[in-house]
């Protein structure tokens, strides 16, 4: 038959195996690739309108030394780091109780905590903002004025903001970061456990020298997705404030600066000079964590 002699000079042993990952590299270079690199180009160039552009080289990486730029560095990385420092070690530790034998309604609360995930950030956000505002009728200035408290300008001084964003962040991902751990803890042998037992060991024990072990790739999973997480925030600070512009930049993120850059100024030159940048220091931060972490080593090393 034509089309089996077709198949056989076509699908042989060394191409079935390029054949099998086309679509994997059709992808990674049409919308991965050919991006970076465009955006890497249109960096270097001042673009005015469609066909009207300026290669002006490194001016607008030099640009980027101004305060407002500032700003938005050091908000996405507090940011960062805070999520980071609670959206790890808690659902670590909520998930072992999770996962217990002793634990009742376990499906309950797996559901329940990744419910949040589900719910719509422009939503959400939206909740966030009236929630917090300045209002003494608002629901949270409500809540303190119960307990004795002062009302607050939650939105309009630099560290509640970012308290409120961080709570937006953990209410939103705490239960997703639960289910990685879960899974983690689901491919933990048993075996292993139950040896460490018979000898005696106590729960913190093992915990320590079982758990934590045996997580680590999930940990560095759930680190890795958090740092580009956390340095790509946008949605939560734009829906909390209805713009990207937000009083003195206390809630400015590096994205949310590309936005203005690139569409609220119309510099598209300056807005892919700022993702490049982004881009950067997203990867460079994950490849000091996947080295300390000490992913990149070979085993037996």
């Amino acid at each position: 038959m034509p089309g089996s002699f077709f198949s056989r000079r076509i699908i042989t042993q060394k191409t079935a195996p390029w054949i099998f990952v086309s679509p994997f590299i059709i992808v990674f270079f049409v919308f991965f690739l050919y991006p970076l690199i465009s955006t890497f180009v249109m960096s270097l160039q001042e673009i005015h309108g469609p066909g009207d552009v300026t290669f002006i080289g490194l001016q607008n990486y030099r640009a980027l030394a101004n305060e407002q730029f500032a700003h938005a560095i050091k908000n996405s990385a507090v940011y960062t780091i805070l999520t980071i420092a609670i959206l790890v070690p808690l659902p670590l530790v909520l998930a072992v109780f999770i996962n217990a034998q002793t634990t009742r309604l376990r499906g309950f609360f797996k559901s329940a905590y990744f419910l949040p995930a589900l719910t719509s950030v422009v939503v959400a956000g939206l909740f966030f903002r009236f929630a917090f505002s300045a209002q003494e009728t608002a629901f949270i200035n409500k809540l303190v004025a119960t307990i004795g408290g002062t009302p607050k300008d939650w939105l309009f001084q630099r560290w509640t903001t970012m308290f409120v964003l961080v709570l937006f962040c953990t209410w939103r991902w705490f239960g997703v970061n639960i289910i990685y751990f879960l899974s983690g803890l689901n491919a933990i042998p048993q075996e292993q456990y139950e040896a460490a037992e018979i000898d005696g060991a106590s729960p913190f024990q093992r915990f320590f020298f079982i758990t934590l072990p045996n997580l680590k790739a999930v940990t560095v999973y759930v680190v890795t997705i958090s740092v580009y997480g956390g340095f790509a925030m946008f949605a939560e600070s734009f829906t909390m404030f209805g713009s990207a512009r937000s009083p003195g930049d206390i809630g400015l993120t590096i994205v949310g600066y590309i936005y203005l850059e690139g569409f609220n100024f119309a510099r598209l030159g300056m807005g892919s000079a700022i993702g490049v940048t982004l881009f950067v220091i997203i990867m460079t931060v994950n490849l000091i964590q996947l080295s300390f972490t000490g992913t990149f080593r070979k085993k037996g090393n």
